[in-house]
């Protein structure tokens, strides 16, 4: 019983319009003020507020003080996560319509939380199992042998994300895609390696990313449609040898 009132106690909290709209706006990663969430959810600063602090309650968000001022961000990746599969869910009984240009670039790469999704994030996820660098058994990512180097020489401390209590791999499905992207430590790993790299770039005020075009041909070498043996040494950059 005490897991069901759980349960509909965060699905009242995700379900009302304006703190949904609050909680999409934040899986971009980015902390916002609660006068920006206010504008993303259409009510009044009081009325935000208000939203805001049940969502802290919850544990569904978290507040962060810095001087005079109060960000907001989501509690986790998991939140992100579930936010993700209630989209995906929500867009079965959707009606069919027009794409509009924002909704297309979302819909080609966005940022889920702090790892890569969309269209292009699935096909990463793809590109990475058939290049053997993962492996995709019962729902479940792991890294291989082999792709522990490839990831240690693109320049990731694998040491680093096996010592942390997140998991290095985890699939979160895609709502747009409706197959998996890439989400765990490692999903969040690679996006920040590929921004840092300058293969991809924020779009300012929005969740979507622009591959540039060494991004484009990076990921090329990836492509599940590829599957080439030197596809490995395409995609990797110079950088410190595996440990």
């Amino acid at each position: 019983m005490s897991n069901a009132l759980s349960i509909a106690t965060a699905a009242r909290l995700i379900g009302d319009p304006a703190r949904a709209n609050m909680l999409t706006a934040l899986m971009g990663g980015m902390a916002l003020t609660a006068s920006e969430l206010a504008r993303e959810a259409g009510v009044t600063a009081p009325t935000a507020s208000e939203h805001l602090a049940r969502l802290v309650d919850g544990g569904l968000a978290l507040c962060v003080r810095q001087g005079r001022h109060r960000y907001f961000r989501l509690a986790g990746p998991d939140v992100a996560e579930v936010l993700e599969t209630l989209m995906q869910v929500s867009a079965r009984g959707a009606p069919r319509s027009r794409i509009g240009p924002r909704e297309a670039a979302l819909r080609h790469a966005r940022v889920c939380y702090d790892h890569l999704a969309g269209w292009q994030g699935v096909r990463l996820c793809d590109g990475l199992v058939a290049a053997g660098h993962l492996s995709h058994q019962d729902q479940a990512f792991q890294v291989t042998d082999g792709g522990r180097r490839f990831f240690c020489d693109f320049g990731i401390d694998m040491d680093a994300l096996e010592g942390r209590r997140r998991p290095v791999c985890r699939g979160c499905l895609d709502w747009s895609e409706r197959k998996p992207h890439l989400g765990g430590g490692l999903g969040a790993a690679l996006l920040a390696r590929m921004l840092e790299m300058g293969w991809m770039r924020r779009t300012p005020g929005s969740r979507a990313v622009q591959l540039t075009a060494p991004g484009t041909a990076g990921l090329q070498a990836l492509s599940p449609d590829e599957r080439r043996a030197d596809a490995a040494a395409r995609l990797r950059p110079p950088s410190a040898a595996c440990r």
